[in-house]
């Protein structure tokens, strides 16, 4: 079993490397880097600066937050999967799940806040008091996210009578809410069926409607754990909010997905409870998750093919990641370091690349007659936008 943790984590490094060699930075990420506060700006700003700037460093502290999730996983799910072979496959669903591939590769909170959720649980399973109350506090000044995990922990503690984990969760909860606020804001919209299909994407949609039997089966029928609470507390939080609002989805998935080892656990319990011959259904849900967990995994990985069977290249769903790159690489090459865009997100994509604002060229979308030079991005062969450079009329 020991072979199949590595290569798992192994054959996840690889696909994770190849994934990044594949992006540019969105003008999202963009922002964070160069006008962002906080402690994700602080993260890839340090990492590019000590490595030097490069889609790599920029990504780089989110595949490490990544990894360091993976162990905490499995160290995790020792306390709830007591065969090795169990705890496998939870690790396996846990990487191969849309939001986590994800999470790994662009610059967001969602992987920061999995991987201080997952030490914070870590410490509390295995009695480190000492410990968790030092590090809970500092999640306060992380990100805002966690006044979801302070709310989670108020009532577990209250649920087990743990006096000091209700009193110091409820603490940082008030914290929490006088530094960033409640959240709630503008007119009153319903989202609840946005806020599921996000969910839904994130988990997959077999693997959510699952995790929606595991929650109301525990909450009905049997003991609640403390990753019951988290993950219940961040569900019903965010659909209550979806009424009024949509929601950060990056701000609560991150607390449901920690529930895959309750959610394994029923499953794997209630086929062995059946004989042979009574297994077919499992069987074929087993087969049907982990098919299109495997195809999404891939489709993430592999996006760029899909390129091929669009009329319109902006309506592929990683197209925000795509084109910077390429684009300031042959803009280089034709020796245009410095360059005005109509189009002022992607000048700020292109000015992570080295390629800054100038008086004397225009960059602008299609062909241009008096262009001094055009540049088409491909992938696949397949051309999916032109950009030309033209001379500015002083």
């Amino acid at each position: 079993m020991r072979i199949a943790i590595f290569a798992i984590v192994l054959v996840d490094l690889l696909f994770l490397l190849y994934g990044v060699s594949t992006l540019s930075i969105s003008y999202k990420e963009a922002q964070i880097y160069f006008e962002g506060r906080g402690f994700l700006h602080t993260i890839v700003l340090l990492s590019t600066k000590l490595l030097g700037k490069s889609d790599f460093t920029l990504r780089l502290p989110f595949i490490l937050f990544h990894l360091g999730s993976l162990w905490l996983f499995y160290e995790i799910s020792r306390f709830y999967l007591f065969r090795q072979s169990d705890r496998v496959l939870a690790l396996l669903v846990f990487v191969l799940m849309p939001g986590i591939v994800s999470s790994a590769l662009l610059v967001n909170s969602a992987s920061v806040v999995l991987f201080f959720t997952l030490l914070f649980l870590y410490l509390y399973l295995h009695k480190r008091e000492n410990l968790y109350a030092l590090v809970l506090p500092l999640f306060v000044f992380v990100d805002d996210a966690f006044s979801v995990l302070y709310l989670a922990l108020f009532a577990y503690g209250v649920y087990r009578k743990d006096r000091f984990l209700a009193s110091l969760s409820a603490l940082l909860y008030l914290v929490s809410l006088y530094l960033y606020g409640f959240g709630v804001h503008g007119k009153p919209r319903g989202y609840f069926l946005d806020t599921f299909a996000a969910y839904s994407l994130i988990f997959s949609p077999l693997i959510f409607l699952f995790f929606f039997y595991t929650m109301y089966r525990i909450l009905v029928r049997e003991k609640k754990s403390i990753l019951w609470f988290i993950s219940f507390t961040a569900l019903i939080y965010s659909l209550l909010i979806s009424f009024r609002q949509r929601i950060v989805i990056e701000d609560f998935a991150p607390f449901l997905v920690v529930s895959i080892p309750l959610m394994v656990r029923l499953f794997l319990r209630s086929y062995r409870r059946r004989l042979p011959a009574l297994r077919r259904t499992h069987k074929l849900f087993f087969m049907l998750v982990f098919g299109f967990l495997a195809i999404n995994f891939l489709a993430t990985y592999f996006n760029q093919y899909f390129y091929r069977f669009l009329s319109d290249p902006k309506e592929h769903f990683a197209y925000k990641y795509h084109i910077a790159k390429e684009l300031a690489q042959k803009l280089k090459m034709a020796g245009y370091e410095e360059i005005n865009s109509t189009d002022s997100h992607l000048a700020q994509r292109l000015r992570f690349y080295g390629i800054n604002a100038s008086n004397h060229y225009q960059l602008q979308k299609g062909e241009d007659e008096n262009a001094l030079k055009s540049v088409t991005i491909r992938y696949m062969n397949q051309p999916i936008v032109t950009y030309s450079v033209t001379k500015v009329n002083n």
